[in-house]
């Protein structure tokens, strides 16, 4: 009776004293937004492997995308490829209406039938509008049949502010992007198409006896650039989709509304240089690394580890990285009882210049409540000590 009554009591007292701990772990550096300027209308700067956004200009503005969209044309192409519903191998004919469009062109020839792997470095390569068109027809029935179903892909990968009205990036009012967009866009044909994300480090491909090079400037520079599109129209300005690779790092940028195909140039690479020079990822944990301990109420352990659920990284400034707190904060003590694997605690990172990070922390073992005389001693003790005596 006495037993129930302490623990009832205590209950009581534990509901109204909710208390959040929080413990510095480390004091590492997180980067502080170096200021940068840049002519562009639109840009983003993200890391690849974390996601973490080094610069942005206008990054969420709805904005004509030119030939950059033709991104979102190859990846609906290569996912066919990919699946084996088609391969390299396989020809799409040719219609008059893919012959006769103007703007950049591969040359494919009315009436004919083009390989899909010309086709596709016909787009990228060469940015090829009837080449766009050829696939477009082939995969959707029509070009409008297949914008739409860009668009209705796009949302399903992440792309929640872009819109298509034509395969090729031709001025429409209605056919928009987001700077953000074609990073993630970027970030999937990475990651979703490595056999064949190669072809957008290509320089020169020839088709029909004409050889063109690659827009990309990137690719003429050492920034370490394997790809991906550029874009221009009146509208649009001179755009770029392109990301680079030193070492283990991998950065994607995106440019658009710049003045000339010169000032694309020179803003690309230099806002490249910028990124790697000035930002590297660091590894605070490992998939299961013991973070801390919390503190246990009423368990058959007083304490119970705590784990991250992932590797853990964070791109952070190297001039900055010494301003970055990491703290862990749970409520204590964690009543038990505690299933291994469920997250009881969480990971604030914060520094100067960046929105905060919180990573869940899980319980890394099971914590089973006691038998009633161990929770009667252990109600007592918090009574008369407090939760020192835990």
């Amino acid at each position: 009776m006495l037993g129930r009554v302490l623990i009832s009591y205590i209950q009581k007292i534990q509901s109204k004293l909710v208390a959040s701990l929080s413990v510095a772990l480390f004091l590492l550096g997180m980067h502080t937004a170096q200021a940068l300027e840049t002519p562009a209308r639109e840009a983003i700067l993200m890391d690849y492997d974390t996601g973490a956004i080094l610069f942005e200009k206008s990054p969420d503005a709805l904005m004509p995308p030119a030939s950059m969209s033709k991104l979102m044309t190859v990846t609906m192409l290569m996912e066919r490829l990919k699946d084996g519903s088609l391969t390299m191998e396989d020809t799409f004919p040719v219609s008059e209406k893919a012959w006769r469009k103007g703007g950049s062109k591969m040359f494919v020839e009315v009436g004919k039938r083009v390989k899909v792997s010309d086709l596709l470095r016909g787009i990228i390569i060469q940015s090829g509008n009837d080449a766009c068109i050829v696939v477009a027809e082939a995969l959707g029935g029509s070009e409008e049949g297949f914008a739409q179903a860009m668009t209705e892909r796009a949302r399903e990968i992440g792309l929640m502010h872009s819109t298509f009205k034509n395969a090729t990036g031709w001025p429409h009012p209605e056919h928009r992007m987001t700077a953000r967009d074609l990073a993630i866009l970027a970030k999937y044909i990475i990651k979703n198409f490595p056999e064949y994300y190669g072809l957008f480090a290509e320089k020169s491909f020839t088709f029909s006896k004409i050889k063109q090079g690659n827009r990309n400037p990137l690719l003429y520079t050492n920034s370490g650039a394997d790809g991906l599109k550029t874009g221009h129209t009146e509208e649009s300005g001179y755009g770029l989709t392109g990301s680079a690779k030193r070492g283990d790092r991998r950065l994607i940028l995106v440019l658009n509304g710049l003045g000339s195909a010169r000032e694309r140039g020179r803003e690309a690479e230099r806002i490249m240089e910028w990124g790697f020079r000035e930002f590297d990822n660091y590894a605070l944990f490992k998939k299961g690394d013991e973070v801390a301990k919390a503190r246990v109420w009423l368990g058959a352990k007083d304490l119970v580890p705590l784990q991250v659920d992932e590797d853990l990284t964070v791109t952070m400034s190297r001039k900055d990285r010494r301003s970055m707190q990491v703290k862990l904060v749970y409520n204590e003590p964690i009543p038990a009882p505690i299933i291994k694997g469920s997250p009881v605690a969480r990971l604030l990172i914060t520094a100067p210049e960046m929105d905060p990070i919180e990573v869940p922390l899980l319980a890394a073992e099971n914590v089973e409540r006691p038998g009633v005389v161990k929770r009667v001693m252990a109600a007592v003790k918090y009574v008369l000590f407090g939760a020192s005596a835990n």
